[in-house]
């Protein structure tokens, strides 16, 4: 576990330090409070000195009664707790796609055909070799480039609940392997051990070859792009509350501006 404590000593000067927590036997409250309570003694730190306390929003972190900032609390009635900054934006994001029965439809199918090939080392084989084929054709035509580093085999990778950022990469990997995942699905059909297997492969082949699932990858693709700046902004140990603000101010009109002219464009393309 790796947590950033910013620090005001009793003369008013900002303290940083950063360190690296390991072999923590468990997750349990009073375990992070001692490894954490250590830690900052070891730096010549104080704990009646602390000025505030970011965490995600994990019970044993933010629990009111229990949580971690709440222990600390009692320590120190000044160390007011803030819930961290990329957190927020990540539930926002996680509430805001559940309302949105299409959104929440797509994310569903998509996690299913990341579990589905992934499920197989034989299939995540096969995804490897049509990246290959399609690799190799798409140069020969002249639409990839043949640059050092580009055409590397790239995962499926799944989404992760807890880290709304991390579905961009999901995303990302679905649109560059797409034909690929197509390709795998399809032999699927044709060859499943199983006729489960086989029909799961049939239903998920109709999804991917859906006008709504195409639509909803590629536009949550440039939604995420956008918001996936703001998160790794948010992460920023340099940042502060003005700062902040500016970046989600920004990323606000760059969304606006997306829904009144990006359209067209997606749709185009």
């Amino acid at each position: 576990m790796a947590t950033m404590l910013r620090f005001v000593d009793i003369d008013g000067f900002l303290r940083e330090r950063f360190f690296s927590i390991v072999n923590v036997a468990d997750t349990t409250t009073a375990t992070l409070k001692k490894e954490l309570s250590d830690a900052i003694g070891r730096c010549d730190l104080h704990i009646p000195n602390m000025r505030g306390q970011g965490y995600d929003g994990a019970r044993n972190m933010c629990g009111s009664w229990n949580g971690l900032q709440a222990i600390f609390l009692k320590d120190c009635s000044r160390a007011y707790y803030v819930n961290c900054f990329a957190h927020r934006l990540q539930l926002a994001l996680i509430a805001a796609a559940k309302k949105e029965v299409s959104i929440w439809l797509f994310f569903s199918k998509l996690n299913s055909i990341c579990n589905l090939i992934n499920a197989s080392l034989k299939r995540h084989a096969k995804l490897h070799s049509a990246q290959r084929n399609e690799i190799a054709h798409m140069v020969a035509i002249g639409e990839r480039d043949t640059d050092r580093g580009c055409n590397q085999f790239r995962n499926l990778l799944r989404l992760k609940k807890t880290r709304w950022s991390s579905n961009f990469d999901s995303l990302c990997s679905m649109v560059d392997m797409y034909g690929s995942v197509i390709t795998v699905l399809e032999n699927m059909v044709d060859e499943g051990s199983s006729n489960s297997i086989r029909g799961e492969a049939s239903g998920l082949l109709i999804v991917m070859k859906s006008f709504d699932f195409i639509f909803i990858l590629h536009l949550l693709q440039k939604i995420m792009g956008l918001t996936n700046l703001l998160c790794r902004a948010l992460q920023e140990r340099s940042l502060d509350i003005l700062n902040a603000m500016n970046h989600v101010s920004n990323t606000k009109i760059l969304l606006h501006t997306l829904r009144e002219q990006g359209f067209d464009i997606l749709l185009r393309t």
